[in-house]
């Protein structure tokens, strides 16, 4: 009996992985880990001044229905601030290490089919990098600081 070619072998691999439905399960498993060091909160400065009144962030009003605090990369953060923050001035940018999270920061597939990571949990402040001022160019536009991982 010959052995299969390691293409067939993978092929068949993933076809059961599809039809078994595990395919799902696979691919959470594989983005669970952090994707980067760091990721970013995009938040109104009332909102993390509470934050830091308290001692930890428990996220913005759609961060608590969603069950979930909604994070972005370095790459995704732009974008991020066009849709959802468009012509806010009382913005800030969180930066966190992602890595010091655990398993509780999960990348998920959100907008586009792009993964995003999302902390089911709390943000201790222990995590939190540095916090930046998010202004408005003249143009509308957020002028962001440089950003690990872009």
């Amino acid at each position: 009996m010959a052995w299969p070619s390691p293409h067939d072998w993978f092929g068949t691999f993933l076809t059961q992985f599809r039809t078994e439905n595990r395919f799902t399960l696979f691919l959470e498993l594989l983005y669970s880990a952090p994707m980067s060091q760091f990721i970013y909160k995009i938040t109104p400065q009332a909102l993390w001044r509470e934050a830091e009144a308290n001692g930890r962030f428990t996220g913005a009003p759609i961060d608590i229905a969603d069950g979930f605090i909604h994070f972005s990369t370095a790459a995704q953060a732009r974008e991020t601030a066009a849709k959802h923050f468009a012509g806010q001035s009382d913005l800030l940018l969180v930066a966190i290490d992602g890595a010091s999270l655990g398993p509780a920061l999960k990348y998920e597939v959100s907008r586009g089919g792009a993964l995003f990571p999302h902390l089911y949990g709390v943000l201790e402040l222990k995590d939190v990098v540095w916090v930046k001022s998010l202004p408005l160019g003249a143009d509308g536009v957020h002028q962001f600081p440089a950003l690990e991982g872009q």
